[in-house]
């Protein structure tokens, strides 16, 4: 069982800098598309660009992770500060595998990379040993040596910025 939980973000459809929403897209049209064959459960936690979220939605974030059943967690998040919530979420040593994906094209648009961004995550999340992930790109990412690249719009490894 993959627990989902979701915080908003473009991979939802949400575009916090138009006054208007394209509309908000559910994660499981996505996984209904691709006709999966797990088991998963989808629990929205918070709708907010992430660039919004406070240190208490963190908080409420890592509560419902801890409270949760299953010990595989996937979070859809935005992408602004991911590696942020990804850190704050491993700073409280958790014993389950939490991986963090999100979109940086509207997940309802035609061309969008969220179906491959949560695909990924969710065939991450399914071999990965307990600790907090970055799935994005085609790449996973250590929650400690992550960093989003502003240039060119993907995520990176820490270590390997020049």
């Amino acid at each position: 069982m993959i627990h989902i939980l979701t915080t908003g973000g473009t991979i939802e459809g949400l575009d916090y800098d138009q006054e208007q929403n394209t509309g908000k897209i559910s994660l499981s049209n996505f996984l209904e598309a691709a006709n999966v064959s797990f088991s998963f459960s989808i629990e929205e936690v918070f709708q907010k660009d992430s660039r919004s979220i406070t240190f208490e939605d963190r908080e409420y974030l890592v509560e419902k992770i801890q409270t949760s059943k299953p010990s595989k967690i996937l979070v859809s998040h935005g992408t602004f500060t991911m590696e942020e919530t990804a850190k704050h979420i491993a700073e409280r040593k958790i014993n389950k595998t939490i991986v963090l994906t999100g979109s940086f094209i509207l997940g309802s648009f035609q061309n969008t990379d969220a179906p491959f961004n949560l695909g990924y995550a969710i065939c991450a999340l399914q071999f990965l040993k307990p600790d907090v992930y970055v799935a994005m790109n085609g790449k996973i990412f250590h929650w400690s040596n992550v960093i989003k690249n502003l240039e060119t719009n993907k995520f990176e490894r820490k270590d390997e910025k020049q």
